[in-house]
């Protein structure tokens, strides 16, 4: 199986993850839910860093990944977010196992 991997790592200005995680999860509940393309959309939060939030996303292709940037919900996600992010690391994978039970 193949697949379009997306990590992100957000490092949040202090006190802003509830307020983050307001935004990325309504994203990440319509990403799933609304956009063919999107497989997967997690988001985690680092142990002992409560200014830490990364996203793993699945997508069938770099085509449906394009497509999930060009949404409403995830434009509006990008736009009420900034101001609350200090820095953000994107890293692109190729899925080359996608283990199940």
């Amino acid at each position: 199986m193949t697949g379009y991997v997306v990590w992100v790592d957000f490092r949040l200005k202090p006190g802003a993850r509830d307020s983050f995680r307001k935004l990325v999860d309504a994203n990440a509940s319509a990403s799933v839910r609304n956009e063919v393309g999107c497989r997967r959309f997690d988001v985690t939060e680092a142990r002992g860093e409560p200014d830490r939030v990364v996203l793993y996303e699945i997508y069938d292709s770099e085509a449906a990944f394009d497509e999930h940037c060009r949404t409403a919900h995830f434009g509006e996600f990008n736009t009420h977010s900034a101001p609350l992010v200090d820095t953000k690391s994107v890293t692109i994978c190729d899925l080359v196992l996608e283990a199940t039970t």
